[in-house]
């Protein structure tokens, strides 16, 4: 399925900033299952410094606020060929060493509430990738689908308190769980065509696992599937901090609000 995507991000200040640097990860690779045919990528009220791959194989933009801008746009836009390959990327590479993908971080966190989940990968009887979709089951069941109950600082933890989250809690929930069973998981940020619509509400995230004789293999808690060729890959990280689309910081500046516009269609 060949996919055409526009992604534009837009930050307003009513006073300019002193000082501004993001990283911009919004540059899909082409990977098993995944042909990038053509991907451009725009600024307008900030200067690229340096493009570099990142020790997680991600592409990053990391781009300066120009001086005395109130006004930052980003916009990414391309044509992706994806096979459906039922979740599964494929053997590990690059410099990060699989056991990396163990270590939780403090937004996985294992507590209580992924101690509890995580016993499904223990009880039930059966192989790795049906133990995952058991797991991926039982935090649907726990935790429901809702806005607005968590922001981008949700933990797992207090994501499975809360009762609710988004794509990003259930990822987070489901890597902490998967670590916890000796799994080596790590969180996905990408794009996911849904079917009545072009404009989407956001970027969406997923989880993969690496599975001995599978490797790497997806799993989207939210909609309790593995990715198809709906799904686009962007990039990947220990959780949504190493893998979010824009991260950096700004010095000074007033009333800062941000627009995003993301369109995905066939």
């Amino acid at each position: 399925m060949i996919l055409d995507i526009l992604h534009k991000t837009e930050y307003y200040f009513s006073a300019a900033p002193q000082y501004g640097l993001q990283q911009i990860r919004l540059t899909p690779q082409t990977h098993t299952g995944q042909s990038v045919q053509s991907w451009d990528i725009k600024f307008k009220g900030g200067s690229p410094e340096a493009v570099f791959t990142d020790h997680l194989q991600n592409k990053v933009h990391l781009i300066s606020l120009d001086k005395d801008a109130t006004h930052l746009a980003v916009v990414s836009e391309g044509r992706v060929d994806i096979e459906d390959n039922h979740g599964i990327v494929g053997p590990h590479s690059g410099f990060a060493p699989l056991w990396l993908y163990l270590r939780q971080t403090p937004l996985t966190e294992a507590g209580k509430g992924v101690l509890k989940l995580s016993k499904t990968l223990t009880d039930l009887q059966g192989t790795d990738l049906e133990k995952l979709h058991a797991l991926s089951a039982a935090i649907g069941q726990k935790v429901r689908y809702e806005t607005g109950r968590t922001d981008a600082m949700t933990t797992a933890e207090g994501a499975i308190k809360a009762g609710a989250g988004v794509c990003q809690d259930h990822s987070h929930i489901f890597i902490s769980a998967a670590r916890h069973g000796g799994y080596s998981a790590r969180y996905v940020s990408g794009y996911l065509m849904m079917n009545d619509r072009i404009a989407q509400d956001a970027t969406h995230a997923w989880a993969e696992v690496f599975i001995p004789d599978l490797g790497w293999t997806g799993f989207d808690v939210s909609n309790q599937i593995s990715p198809d060729a709906r799904y686009v890959r962007v990039a990947t990280g220990l959780d949504y901090s190493s893998a979010a689309p824009i991260s950096g910081l700004t010095i000074g500046g007033e009333n800062e609000s941000i627009s995003v516009d993301v369109q995905v269609q066939q």
